[in-house]
């Protein structure tokens, strides 16, 4: 082997080595990485490690040498992501409903390779989450790209939209080969939505990602710009609940002060809210009459009430009555 082609052999394995093995609780002696580099069938001199540490500094790698006299050895400091940050990462995919275990564990191996494997043991956090059920649709993670490729090259994409049967399993919908063109994915709830121009029905559509399959970019381009430039994506993403589809209406809530946070969460903080009495405030907000939004009102609780429009005051009457009608 050349002289050259070994020494970026050399400083390769040294550096991973400092990868796997260091951190700042964790540190190697020039003889301990000599003895790693021949598990690498490499011989190497205490001089030329000191050289190589030099060489990884040159090149932006923070190797830090401890003196002797406090145990010696060396560690590297730098690494693209910290240990909190990691940590962080990995509360997030280990928690996400709209990733499959089979991805989650995937993900999470392939973060704790950017930690030592001392660090790395830190990262298996176990995040319980009530109710936390993963998704069993193991191409969510490729859907998502290819949905944004079809929106980055203006395409149309094709899928096929399912539906759980009583196997509870995934199933293709009647009728559900769909082609669409993508404009903008939405994460709400926990999980993503596709909104997407349909030109069947010369309208702007919303679609569960974790119920599509065989996403496709195709050749042809998108439709529905118009439309699409027409959606407030901002104001549509707060007036929707559950995603589901209705007609938009501007209504008055009312409630006490101290549910305050909650309705700025839901509605944002440029909503309209003023003071109405002691205590109690009113605010404006345009919603999706539906019942996903009447439920949610109901969840709250008797203080949060429509004042107005009376139309969307007697529909949530009604919805109401409609459910007690069904426990007589």
């Amino acid at each position: 082997m050349a002289k050259s082609s070994g020494q970026k052999r050399k400083l390769l394995c040294l550096l991973q080595i400092l990868q796997e093995h260091t951190d700042s609780e964790h540190l190697m002696s020039t003889q301990e990485l000599i003895d790693a580099l021949e598990g690498y069938d490499i011989h190497a001199e205490r001089k030329s490690i000191y050289d190589d540490i030099s060489c990884l500094n040159d090149m932006g790698y923070e190797v830090i040498g401890a003196p002797s006299r406090v145990g010696g050895g060396y560690y590297l400091s730098s690494r693209d992501l910290e240990l909190p940050e990691l940590k962080l990462l990995v509360d997030v995919v280990q928690s996400s409903r709209f990733l499959s275990e089979k991805k989650s564990r995937m993900l999470i191996g392939k973060l704790e390779k950017m930690a030592s494997k001392y660090e790395a043991q830190q990262l298996q956090r176990q995040v319980y989450v009530a109710g936390r059920v993963k998704t069993g649709n193991e191409s969510i993670f490729y859907n998502v790209d290819a949905i944004h490729r079809g929106i980055q090259e203006n395409r149309q994409i094709t899928f096929h939209y399912l539906d759980w049967n009583i196997h509870k399993e995934l199933v293709k919908r009647q009728r559900g080969e769909k082609q669409v063109s993508p404009y903008v994915l939405i994460w709400k709830d926990e999980n993503y939505y596709l909104v997407a121009y349909d030109a069947n029905d010369n309208v702007m559509k919303h679609y569960r990602v974790d119920k599509m399959e065989k996403v496709q970019v195709t050749e042809a381009v998108r439709e529905g710009r118009k439309q699409f430039e027409q959606l407030d994506v901002a104001t549509h993403y707060n007036r929707m609940f559950g995603m589901y589809n209705g007609e938009p209406e501007t209504v008055s809530l009312e409630f006490p002060e101290r549910l305050l946070g909650t309705m700025l969460d839901r509605f944002g903080k440029e909503s309209n809210v003023r003071v109405v009495s002691d205590g109690w405030l009113r605010m404006r907000v345009q919603v999706t009459l539906s019942g996903q939004f009447y439920g949610w009102l109901a969840g709250i609780g008797k203080e949060l009430k429509i004042v107005s429009p009376d139309t969307a005051v007697k529909e949530y009457e009604n919805w109401l009555q409609g459910i007690l009608n069904e426990y007589k």
